[in-house]
């Protein structure tokens, strides 16, 4: 991690570890994954491919604070890993899907399940990136190239339907040049508004020509300006501005004491700084993995003026809508009608302040159980459920919100206390607690730290 960065920036590297058994390696993987594992934890977001076999030298002495887990070795593994100084959203597990086409006929690509993995980071409150990793079809040939491209189209399809409107950088060894006539990355990154770290840093947001020579590297004396296979590529969105501060190739970084490579590819990197629309003020996402991720960003615009928000619950929340007025009436509306429609309709010159959700599991499944939004008024719209088990301390305050630790957020406000003996079962809670409906005029205060969020925006 690189420290001296200011706190609005923050360092990526993209690294191939050559993790393959020994017998398919081109590198010797069990001599140089430990030493891989700690050099990347210098920067704060790393995705690496073909971390197979040799997984655990790369994590034994790796001072990430948050790693995915290893899909397993070859022929079971996808080889795609990320680690992170960072958290992950408690939204998304890390997803990994295996590419529907590959090719035998060089490089052994149907030897194992590559493919692609997801995953959201969290930079701060409210600040995530749409985190992509992927090793792609590998070779020359003319199925190499077909596969390839239908690799890339299909995560492609992917990223515009699950990170429609997000900020998303994608790095991982895309075995592509730009050089390449029958490649596709060009096309890739045209068609997901993305921009390539290298092409813009190094060669001034001008990629090299497609049938062009080969800009290849000089093991011997690598430098910047020759093309490796390996990307990172970046975007914004409407929230979140993220500005490419450097890109370089780390292979001189990555030596062992004769001065081999660790790996048969260099690690490549980059900085990022990134600043946020003052206009607009979002939340984390809460709640867990099992829904479909959406958001509203994009269409966030200066002026808006909202004129009601609804809560559609029952036992869970089902469905919450927002309707504005200004500039141009519209509902945003997401999940379901079922439950009752609890309704606030903003006064004029009144607006949302707050917002607290609790969640829980149903069936296994994560479920929103408790949200409540605050006007700036100090009136609310909630539903009413929580996960509570006995002996539980219930705290409220009908005067005041929660602040992040529990305790009331505006002093002088009497709290009332008191230990839950007795409920009656509503819903499986997991974890020996259980869902109860709690009167909407005691909200509950912070009953599982690790299932609540709570947000004011700043005055």
């Amino acid at each position: 991690m690189l420290r001296s960065l200011a706190e609005t920036s923050f360092s990526v590297l993209c690294y191939n570890v050559a993790g393959l058994p020994a017998l398919l390696s081109s590198g010797d993987p069990a001599t140089y994954s430990v030493e891989m594992g700690i050099r990347i934890s210098n920067w704060d977001v790393v995705n690496v491919q073909e971390d197979f076999n040799y997984h655990a030298y790369i994590y034994s002495e790796n001072t990430h604070e948050y790693r995915t887990a290893t899909s397993g070795g070859v022929p079971f593994g996808s080889g795609l890993n990320t680690l992170s100084h960072y958290p992950f959203s408690n939204i998304t597990d890390l997803e990994r899907t295996k590419w529907s086409d590959c090719s035998t006929f060089d490089s052994a690509d149907c030897l194992t399940p590559k493919g692609f993995t997801f995953i959201e980071i969290q930079l701060d409150d409210g600040v995530t990136i749409d985190l992509y990793n992927l090793h792609a079809d590998a070779g020359t040939t003319a199925a190499d190239e077909t596969a390839r491209a239908s690799n890339l189209a299909q995560l492609s399809e992917y990223i515009a339907a699950n990170s429609a409107d997000n900020a998303v950088i994608v790095m991982g060894d895309t075995n592509t040049r730009y050089t390449r006539s029958d490649d596709t990355i060009l096309e890739f990154v045209e068609g997901l508004s993305l921009t390539d770290g290298w092409v813009e840093y190094v060669r001034n947001g001008v990629p090299p020509t497609k049938g062009a020579d080969a800009i290849v590297c000089d093991e011997n004396n690598m430098t910047n300006t020759c093309e490796v296979v390996d990307k990172i590529l970046f975007r914004g969105n409407n929230y979140i501005t993220l500005t490419l501060e450097n890109w370089n190739n780390e292979n001189a970084a990555f030596l062992d004491a004769d001065g081999a490579m660790l790996s048969d590819h260099p690690p490549i990197s980059s900085i990022f700084s990134w600043s946020l629309n003052s206009a607009i003020h979002l939340s984390n996402a809460v709640g867990g993995p099992h829904g479909d991720q959406f958001t509203d960003v994009a269409s966030a615009a200066a002026g808006q003026t909202v004129t009601s928000i609804t809560i559609n619950a029952g036992d869970r929340v089902d469905g919450v809508s927002l309707a504005v007025s200004a500039p141009t009436a519209k509902t945003f509306a997401h999940g379901g009608t079922g439950g009752t429609a609890n309704t606030l309709t903003l006064n004029a010159g009144e607006y949302i302040t707050a917002m607290e959700a609790h969640w829980g599991q149903k069936n296994s499944q994560t479920r929103i159980f408790y949200l409540k939004f605050t006007t700036s008024s100090g009136r609310s719209t909630t539903a009413t459920m929580l996960a509570v088990k006995i002996g539980d301390v219930i705290e409220f305050d009908p005067l005041s919100v929660s602040s992040g630790d529990g305790s009331s957020s505006q002093a002088g406000r009497p709290l009332t206390t008191g230990r839950v003996v007795d409920i009656s079962l509503m819903e499986e809670g997991g974890d020996g607690q259980c869902m109860v409906r709690v009167s909407p005029y005691e909200p509950p205060q912070m009953l599982d730290l690790q299932r609540t969020y709570f947000k004011v925006l700043p005055s």
